[in-house]
């Protein structure tokens, strides 16, 4: 079983280069732009630690995670426009580089193109793995209504701002794992508990996902600090705090959500320190990791073959990016 390094290493190998042809530029030029920006390419690599935890990787599975990268490009690049985002990766966004209906037109055809890698797989268990991916897309589509819903109300309840993480990202690491560990052959029992390791792996990724949003460093997170902040996003910090909030605190928050002051982020931000919700983050954020290593010590396979995906576990939770 080899590292995430490795595997993605050889993972990018494959991946870069062309998706789309030449013509016309003005719509499959945005897609490539969007495409060269990089990223972490974390959920083809597990697709492929998926399978590779229980057989040799097959070439089927390749062709699945190259379709699951340009599926989470697509949704990045739609939610860009929603989120009204001016920066990803540390450069202009699609949106912001070109417009909103290239945009709209470049994410929609990476979307086809996934499609066309999904239709390379020869697997006799093709249909098990279109099944996942056609559900766990909706699942993301859902979660993304859900949280351009919650941003037009004051207040969400912890439990519901779950669900919409769940949805919205942790979905789709969970099924990367269980489609790569379907096409390395891998039974329903390890496949369950493959899924709900990555299902609780990217709720703590969400988490310190907001966390960095809030209070990361802008030159190593590529993003603009305080974004979620300035778009009213409901995040685990906001509604953390509004359920901690003393009634003037909370009477600020809701006051700060509705205007466009130019001191908001500084003063939500003293507002999150002065409930905690920082560190009440990190504190949910292990809860969710021990959860994942528990159904990853539940997989019936040879203990040291689940080291790799420990060591991802660990720098996924533990990034500053």
């Amino acid at each position: 079983m080899r590292s995430f390094e490795e595997l993605s290493k050889e993972f990018i190998a494959k991946f870069n280069g062309r998706h789309f042809p030449a013509s016309p530029a003005s719509l499959y030029e945005p897609a490539e732009y969007f495409l060269r920006l990089g990223g972490k390419r974390i959920r083809p690599v597990i697709c492929l630690m998926g399978n590779e935890l229980f057989d040799e990787i097959i070439q089927d599975t390749y062709s699945l995670a190259i379709a699951i990268e340009l599926f989470h490009n697509f949704t990045l690049i739609h939610d860009d426009i929603m989120d009204k985002a001016p920066i990803r990766r540390g450069m202009a966004t699609v949106h912001e580089k070109y417009n909103e209906p290239t945009a709209l037109l470049s994410g929609d055809v990476m979307l086809v193109v996934a499609y066309n890698y999904i239709n390379k797989i020869r697997s006799p268990q093709i249909h098990q793995v279109i099944h996942l991916f056609n559900k766990t897309a909706m699942q993301v589509c859902e979660g993304q209504q859900m949280d351009m819903d919650y941003e037009k109300i004051s207040e969400l309840s912890l439990s519901d701002y779950l669900q919409m993480i769940e949805l919205k990202t942790s979905v789709l690491l969970a099924a990367s794992l269980q489609m790569g560990a379907i096409l390395g052959g891998a039974g329903e029992g390890n496949q369950k508990h493959l899924y709900e390791f990555g299902k609780n792996l990217g709720l703590a990724f969400q988490i310190q996902d907001d966390y960095l949003d809030a209070f990361g460093d802008p030159a190593k997170f590529g993003k603009q600090i305080g974004g979620d902040i300035l778009s009213n996003k409901k995040t685990f910090l906001l509604v953390k705090a509004m359920e901690t909030a003393t009634s003037p605190q909370k009477k600020e928050m809701i006051e700060l959500t509705r205007s466009n002051s130019p001191d908001k982020v500084k003063r939500m931000l003293s507002i999150f320190k002065a409930c905690g919700v920082d560190e009440a983050a990190k504190i949910l954020k292990e809860k969710y990791i021990e959860s994942a290593y528990q159904h990853l010590e539940d997989i019936l396979v040879l203990s040291k073959r689940k080291d790799p995906l420990k060591q991802l576990a660990q720098m996924l939770v533990h990034r500053e990016y």
